[in-house]
């Protein structure tokens, strides 16, 4: 066996941070002036609801709220390399929150990356992304923000490894990598496409998972949305531009947006992370929103090949083995819901068959799915989900990249064989 890698360690290090970290957010003596305050009882009502919707398309419960904690009240831990880092309280709490902040405060993080002391904020808070967000969508969400239950709770310090606990020497990334600017239409596409692109590139941020980084920890601007490894979280965010992944080329608007909206579609289903993603934020995006994002993803440049992840490779001999026995695994324990010709009973039941998710280079997430299993998101349009089961106590680690192997080579699928070795370290790796 041998092992490719797409990324050196320091930068598989660094994406971890800039895919998972939230701000680093800190009080100030500023008073609560209320500045947010619309002219009218009414005009602040429909300020908020807008902001409510505007943090959902920007997934801020996801990192500030911690599973069966206050919501936004922070506190969530983020394992990386470089130490331990926790989530900030973003309620509208005076003491530990961002209750004195104003909208001038807010709109600098969101705009500049710069906290309320005019201290640095930790790539990790998509600051690069969020640059490009309007003063009056921030001011929405600072609205909204401003509207939550106060929580009383200080906001963990972060337990950063020298010299990583060194605000300054993010000046130089700053420098590199960090082009600050709101998003200007372009005058060539259509209201769509720009309402998506705005969507996408900004609120969403889907560039900080899809898009590989280079050994700076920094977003490689030629592979934008060419995918990349979440390390911390064990899958792989499949490539945009490339057809052999997710490219979304060949697909119809409607199969794109029902993915987004719904988590499942006639093309395949979600899971992990981005089943995440579906479940906290774009489900409750408007139809309008969905088809604009749909719009514009399905117009990013293909390219002919996607980045190669990283990846551990067999002999042919023992691939032509573990291809044997996956037939018969396949026929014991999936064909039941994936059927024997690996075409599904979608959207149910995803086919296998021309499944780029499962050919792609990265055979990182179909381990994951049969060792681990999961469901889709459940989402008002697809209330009870169809979920598959784990395997991991069913199934040896030779067995389970036997039958990973079989779903990745047959019915014309041309993904490479599995390492039983690469599903040992994915077996005893976190799920989260």
């Amino acid at each position: 066996m041998k092992r490719k890698s797409l990324f050196a360690l320091s930068a598989v290090v660094v994406v971890a941070a800039a895919a998972l970290v939230p701000v680093l957010w800190s009080g100030g003596d500023n008073l609560h002036n209320g500045t947010a305050m619309a002219a009218t009882p009414a005009d602040q009502a429909a300020l908020i609801k807008k902001g409510e919707y505007l943090a959902r398309a920007g997934d801020c419960i996801a990192c500030h709220t911690v599973r069966g904690g206050k919501q936004f009240a922070g506190g969530l831990p983020m394992l990386t390399p470089f130490g331990t880092m926790f989530t900030p309280n973003i309620t509208p709490d005076d003491q530990y929150g961002i209750g004195k902040w104003t909208q001038d405060d807010f709109y600098r993080a969101m705009h500049t990356g710069r906290s309320k002391d005019g201290s640095l904020l930790y790539p990790g808070f998509p600051f690069t992304s969020y640059t490009k967000v309007t003063r009056a969508d921030s001011d929405a969400i600072y609205a909204y923000l401003r509207s939550v239950t106060p929580v009383n709770v200080a906001s963990r310090p972060h337990e950063l490894k020298f010299p990583f606990n060194q605000r300054n020497m993010l000046i130089g990334w700053r420098t590199l990598f960090f082009r600050e600017g709101e998003y200007k239409a372009d005058p060539t596409k259509s209201v769509e496409w720009n309402r998506g692109a705005y969507l996408i590139e900004g609120l969403g941020h889907c560039g900080m998972c899809h898009t590989s980084i280079n050994a700076m920890g920094g977003p490689v601007s030629s592979a934008a949305f060419a995918g990349g490894l979440i390390p911390l979280q064990n899958w792989y965010a499949p490539s945009l531009t490339s057809n052999k992944e997710a490219g979304l080329g060949d697909w119809e608007t409607k199969d794109i947006a029902d993915l987004l909206k719904t988590g499942v579609s006639n093309r395949g289903a979600v899971f992990g992370p981005m089943a995440e993603v579906v479940h906290n934020s774009l489900q409750y995006m408007s139809d309008d929103d969905i088809n604009a994002m749909a719009t514009y993803l399905k117009t990013i440049p293909q390219k002919s090949e996607a980045p190669e992840p990283l990846q551990l490779e067999t002999s042919e001999k023992f691939g032509g083995e573990l291809l044997k026995q996956g037939q018969k695994i396949y026929a014991d324990n999936c064909a039941k819901c994936h059927a024997e010709n690996g075409l599904g009973m979608p959207p149910a039941f995803p086919p296998l068959a021309n499944n780029q998710s499962i050919q792609m280079p990265s055979a990182v997430n179909p381990i994951r799915m049969v060792l681990n299993g999961g469901y889709p998101p459940s989402t008002d349009a697809n209330p009870h989900p169809y979920g598959m089961p784990p395997f991991a106590q069913a199934l040896s680690n030779t067995e389970v990249a036997a039958v990973v192997t079989y779903i990745r080579m047959s019915w014309g699928n041309h993904g490479t064989a599995v390492s039983p070795q690469q599903v040992s370290d994915l077996r005893s790796a976190p799920l989260d």
